[in-house]
């Protein structure tokens, strides 16, 4: 369990403790703060892929630690943003995907990954339809610093 302060009474069964992530506004029950095991089977990151069809909209397929481990469909161009207290891993799975930075572009093609460094604004952009896998800390917000219409809710319906 994270360290947080824990709760003695709740009305869902046992004490909880108080989700340390600051994304959440409740106690989290069945989340993955609460360290929920993963069934015991691979994850087919195609078969996600095909269960929706939201364009940056990031989806949580795992866990790893206080890690999470997404997959996300991209079209267009995203908001330049940063995310001050983490680096951002986008490793291309289909399609194509460029990495805007202030100081130059970086192109990935599938089986490709880029790490953001933190606090570097930057901003994905992608012509056509591509596919990527997203590794960060549990309550990144896509849209880092610069919130707006395309901040993502946070969606773990496909773990």
């Amino acid at each position: 369990m994270h360290p947080a302060t824990t709760v003695t009474e709740h009305s869902a069964g046992p004490a909880r403790e108080a989700c340390p992530n600051s994304a959440h506004d409740r106690l989290c029950v069945d989340h993955p703060c609460q360290n929920a095991q993963m069934p015991p089977h691979p994850v087919d990151l195609a078969e996600k892929l095909s269960l929706f069809s939201e364009r940056w909209s990031p989806k949580v397929v795992a866990r790893l630690n206080d890690y999470e481990i997404k997959v996300v469909k991209v079209e267009g161009e995203f908001v330049w943003h940063t995310h001050a207290d983490t680096d951002e891993l986008f490793l291309v799975i289909d399609g194509e995907l460029t990495i805007q930075l202030r100081d130059g572009n970086v192109h990935l093609r599938p089986g490709q990954l880029f790490v953001v460094p933190r606090g570097i604004e930057h901003c994905p952009i992608a012509k056509g339809e591509a596919h990527a896998m997203l590794i960060e800390p549990v309550g990144v917000v896509n849209t880092g610093d610069a919130g707006g219409s395309l901040t993502a809710t946070y969606d773990d319906s496909l773990k």
